[in-house]
């Protein structure tokens, strides 16, 4: 019994402070070159990150910066008078341009270095 204790305490301890390891969006975008560089992430279509190698902090940092891309395409798609889906469609467009070679995109649900 007391095992299950100290297992139950310290599951409690780490579920307390796993918010205080989550990325900040500053973290993120400071993030975002090296884990492009590193293939672990990669523009796709929709205007969004896409994990290509879920290794390091991929996911989250993918997460973090595709929740302000959202709030942004929102904002713009209120206040130009447009679909979402659209605003995300020409920003998806511009990024899979913008990439730089040797980088990956989603093309066709593929990933594939450009």
């Amino acid at each position: 019994m007391r095992m299950n204790s100290r297992f139950f305490a310290v599951v409690l301890a780490l579920l307390v402070s796993a918010p205080v390891w989550a990325l900040s969006l500053n973290e993120a975008m400071s993030a975002l070159p090296a884990a492009k560089s590193a293939g672990q992430l990669g523009e796709q279509p929709n205007g969004y990150l896409g994990v290509v190698s879920a290794s390091g902090s991929a996911a989250e940092i993918a997460k973090q910066i595709n929740q302000a891309r959202r709030e942004e395409y929102q904002r713009l798609a209120e206040e130009n008078g447009i679909q979402l889906r659209d605003v995300e469609s020409i920003a998806g467009k511009k990024a899979l341009d913008r990439t730089p070679a040797g980088q990956y995109i989603l093309l066709n649900d593929v990933w594939m270095k450009k």
